[in-house]
């Protein structure tokens, strides 16, 4: 009788929650080491929940970046607080994110709360080295208070300092389980949505008014030309002919600093060479409409 030994892998979900920008995108592109999601300095910036899959070792960590949770108002907003809300249900551990430079806020106490019972529990002190060391201890004091966090990591995603201890604490709590994605490091991002987001990045960069929070992106075809250069047909909705004007610019010009941008982006992400058209149309209804929010992984909820 032969006995086949089998090495043991380890294989879970880890729901990155918090409030709109406490750099919860910029964690996640710095933990794969390349941009996965989409970063602005504007709040509300992460629509849907976009996973990727980190190798520690043998074990494989399947980080879900999250909408930011806010007080909502419209339907999209709704959806985006509850893809947040549900990637905690189906988490094997869940990393708040609090802004070190805002302090302990009302809405970091109401998700301490949310997930105060649930096992695997982590905090990260994003932003550290922007503070006083002293601040921090009165935040890591009332941190302490509001639920049995297992962890309290000190970070600083934008500069990767304390990243690594972070994702080793975080591979020990990983439950023992194959392999749910191939153990390789990647963003598990429909292509078509991923082209979308750089796009709407340039958006939020190069429009400054309150307009991007009511534009959406859709891929609406990929395809190789003739001379091997990738075509990428967009839509770009907005609400209003007012907004699409803001969106085109004088001559244009607008449109074509977003399209050049998010052109270069994506070649320079994909390694590819590539042509994006683009094209404004106006939608007055496009948040009333499932489909896009099906494209963007949220459920659409009357």
């Amino acid at each position: 009788m032969v006995l086949i030994m089998t090495e043991k892998t380890y294989s879970g979900f880890i729901a990155i929650i918090g409030p709109t920008n406490a750099g919860k995108s910029t964690l996640l592109n710095q933990i794969m080491g390349r941009k996965v999601s989409i970063v602005s300095h504007k709040v509300q910036t992460t629509r849907t929940r976009l996973r990727a899959v980190k190798m520690v070792g043998d074990r494989q960590l399947i980080f879900v970046d999250t909408p930011g949770v806010f007080k909502p108002s419209r339907r999209l907003d709704r959806a985006m607080v509850s893809a947040a809300m549900d990637a905690i249900s189906d988490a094997d551990a869940v990393l708040l994110l609090v802004d070190a430079t805002k302090g302990i806020t009302e809405t970091i106490r109401t998700l301490a709360e949310k997930i105060s019972d649930r096992p695997n529990i982590f905090v990260a002190l994003n932003k550290v080295d922007a503070i006083q060391k002293l601040e921090l201890l009165p935040m890591v004091a009332e941190l302490n208070e509001l639920a049995p966090w297992s962890e309290i990591f000190m970070v600083s995603a934008l500069k990767n300092d304390g990243i690594e201890k972070m994702l080793t604490s975080l591979a020990a709590v990983m439950p023992e389980s194959p392999y749910l994605f191939d153990p390789t490091d990647a963003p598990d991002v429909p292509d078509e949505l991923y082209l979308s987001e750089l796009t709407r990045e340039k958006i939020y960069r190069f429009i400054h008014q309150e307009l991007p929070y009511h534009i959406n992106v859709v891929t609406e075809r990929v395809s190789v030309g003739d001379d091997g250069v990738l075509d990428i047909h967009q839509k770009i909705a907005v609400r209003s002919e007012a907004h699409k004007k803001i969106v085109v610019g004088r001559g244009g010009a607008q449109l074509k600093q977003i399209g050049t941008s998010a052109r270069h982006d994506i070649q320079n992400q994909w390694g590819v060479n590539a042509r994006l058209h683009l094209f404004v149309r106006v939608e007055p209804d496009w948040e009333e409409k499932a489909e896009n929010y099906i494209d963007q992984g949220l459920d659409f909820k009357k």
